[in-house]
């Protein structure tokens, strides 16, 4: 059996799994999500022709028993924690399987009236708004930058020594662990000055650029994920809002599964350049 552990919006946590006191029994929903297909036909049309589709919320209903010495005190854990008037995170955890949702109780815990001092079963019912389960670390990848060389033991040579190098290529891939497309966090950065700086989907030939010219030490973030886009400079612990200098052509980018090849590119100042981009992948079940 798989060990959860939900935390709600105050920080509260509480862990359930295959031992006391919160022993969980069974669990529904960890995969199934419903396709909602949108589709039209014609007169005379045989069958319908497909328009769109787009996957529901995900419910997710837990069921198991407290065994302990004082039921009670259990009892109002579970009803502090699972407060409908509060939404939270659900961890899921299983052999190397780790993953976390976020969802919200359609109701406070329901306990049958059956029980004793130490046993009593318990049921929750929880809606997931998104129906993606997503790593619980954050991915890295580093597109543009430059690599320290200067280690110990330290060897002098005639010829100098080389203390950092820049990465040769202006196109990496980046693979996608998920099931689903992403979006993800791109990090420009300044090490002196950048003009324009920009990144190109080599897949589907999209580009976010930014008609900026960057100071050293400036870093321009630009978030791409749904319902939340973003672009932020930060420069000497200040951060202001960078949107008007996103170009009109520009795509926010998301992440296909699988493999995403990217080039990264400036009008001038590319080597002062360093490009970063984080991503949390999303799964269909666990």
């Amino acid at each position: 059996m798989a060990r959860l552990t939900y935390t709600n919006e105050r920080g509260q946590s509480i862990k359930l799994g295959d031992s006391p006191p919160f022993l969980v029994t069974k669990i529904d929903g960890l995969g199934s999500v419903q396709n909602e297909i949108q589709r039209q036909s014609a007169p005379g049309q045989d069958g319908a022709t497909v328009t769109s589709s787009a996957l529901a919320e995900r419910n997710l209903v837990i069921e198991g028993v407290i065994l302990a010495p004082d039921v009670d005190w259990y009892r109002r854990q579970l009803l502090r924690a699972f407060n409908p008037k509060l939404g939270g995170t659900l961890r899921y955890e299983r052999g190397d399987v780790k993953r976390e949702i976020e969802v919200i109780p359609e109701m406070a815990p329901v306990f049958p009236s059956d029980y004793s001092k130490k046993y009593q079963l318990f049921a929750l019912t929880l809606l997931c708004p998104s129906p993606f389960w997503q790593s619980i670390e954050k991915m890295k990848a580093e597109i543009a930058i430059w690599r320290g060389a200067f280690e110990f033991p330290l060897e002098l040579v005639e010829e100098g020594i080389e203390v950092g190098f820049r990465e040769p290529s202006l196109i990496v891939n980046i693979f996608n662990l998920g099931d689903v497309s992403c979006g993800m966090e791109i990090r420009f950065k300044a090490l002196a000055t950048v003009e324009n700086p920009s990144l190109f989907n080599v897949n589907t030939r999209e580009e976010l650029k930014i008609n900026k010219t960057m100071t050293a030490g400036e870093v321009i973030i630009v978030t791409t994920h749904f319902g939340n886009k973003r672009v932020e400079s930060h420069l000497n612990g200040a951060v202001s809002n960078a949107f008007n200098w996103l170009d009109l052509g520009s795509t926010f980018l998301q992440l296909a599964p699988g493999d995403n090849l990217f080039r990264y590119d400036a009008d001038e100042g590319l080597d002062n350049l360093e490009v970063d981009i984080y991503y949390i992948p999303q799964y269909l079940g666990v």
